[in-house]
């Protein structure tokens, strides 16, 4: 019986797609499954610090309250609450009228007294050369000299008055007595100030109390003296170096954590309140060689790496330390300066095909990894 043509033509059609199927099974046979497409990095040497955080707050160590020295009248405020002051600048004035009269007085009392002074030194210096005269009597001579020493006394205690209400005068002028930021305004134009009164609270920034909370799973680990890093919001970008000063080993109840005290000298930008980060360095291995996180992976044999050789990821099981800013430890296992996966890492097995992507997208001819860890 004879095939139809549309029968013959469909056979045709089927033994050549057959044929084209065995090919490409043949030829995908020859050539293996594609590469998988990562990126790689060097292993880094760099210094790991083992460390515990904290986040506390800062404080001032001294916080004057600014008094009155001498009663009177406010005249002139010059700051305001949350103003930087300097040591010495004057931040409020009193009326001077009365203590300005009362020097003036002082001094012509003492100019009266040094001019007195001077007429009897001359006159006890006369008498003095009449006396080996015998033109007058050693007792006229004797009250001359206690004259001039009652005056030369007088006129000290003149001098000192003067001194005083020349000091009194200064002290309408209130100056802080540190350097820092107002806290506290406690008076305005037209107050009338008695001797004693706060005026001002100020909060001095020369130097710094830190205060850090840790757990108290942490107290046997942390000691005085030992090295904290400190940086704040205040000023983005800038790390203090201190020592623990303290640590008060009273445990809050509430929190269940105790205070770790550290004293910096302020670095120009730093405020009392602001919070603080502080790291306190428990240890240090310089030279480390790490990688970054997402290179070593889990594998039932343990921690392992996928070293880049010749476009191929050869699995190496390594020995981990400090995890730290996204980046692992390797204590052993990987030397510094070898190429391992990184992403994608987790998809391989050893002797695994890669291509290694740049960071534009495109691979590397020769699987070389490039670039920083990530």
């Amino acid at each position: 019986m004879k095939r139809s043509a549309p029968v013959l033509l469909m056979s045709l059609l089927l033994t050549a797609a057959l044929i084209s199927g065995c090919a490409k099974k043949a030829e995908e046979k020859k050539s293996g499954p594609q590469p998988a497409i990562i990126s790689a990095a060097p292993a880094q040497s760099r210094d790991v610090v083992l460390s515990e955080r904290s986040v506390g707050d800062v404080d001032s160590t001294s916080t004057p309250k600014v008094g009155a020295e001498v009663a009177g009248r406010i005249t002139k405020v010059n700051v305001e609450i949350g103003d930087p002051v300097k040591a010495g600048q004057v931040i409020a004035e009193l009326d001077g009228r009365d203590y300005q009269l009362a020097k003036q007085a002082a001094q012509a009392e003492a100019a009266r007294l040094a001019a007195t002074l001077a007429q009897q030194a001359r006159q006890t210096e006369r008498y003095r050369e009449l006396v080996k005269k015998n033109f007058i009597s050693p007792l006229l001579m004797d009250q001359t000299e206690s004259q001039e020493i009652a005056t030369r006394e007088q006129l000290a205690a003149a001098r000192a008055q003067l001194e005083r209400a020349d000091f009194n005068l200064s002290r309408t002028r209130i100056v802080a007595p540190v350097s820092g930021r107002i806290d506290q305004r406690m008076i305005s134009v037209g107050d009338w100030i008695e001797l004693g009164k706060p005026l001002f609270q100020i909060a001095g920034s020369d130097k710094l109390r830190v205060r850090l909370p840790f757990p108290e799973g942490a107290g046997a680990r942390i000691k005085p003296g030992q090295t904290v890093l400190l940086s704040t919001p205040a000023a983005p970008g800038e790390t203090v170096s201190g020592r623990i000063e303290q640590t008060r080993p009273v445990v809050s109840g509430g929190s269940r954590a105790f205070d770790v005290i550290v004293e910096v000298k302020n670095p120009g930008l730093w405020r009392p309140g602001a919070s603080v980060n502080g790291e306190v360095v428990m240890e240090t291995h310089a030279g480390a060689v790490t990688v970054p996180e997402q290179s070593v992976v889990l594998r039932p044999a343990g921690a392992v790496v996928y070293v880049i050789e010749s476009n191929q990821a050869l699995q190496r099981q390594v020995k981990t330390g400090i995890k730290r800013d996204g980046q692992v430890e390797i204590v052993a296992g990987l030397k510094a300066g070898e190429q391992v996966a990184v992403d994608g890492a987790g998809f391989l097995t050893d002797k695994a095909k890669v291509s290694v992507q740049q960071k534009g997208g495109a691979p590397k001819q020769d699987g070389k990894a490039e670039g920083k860890p990530q």
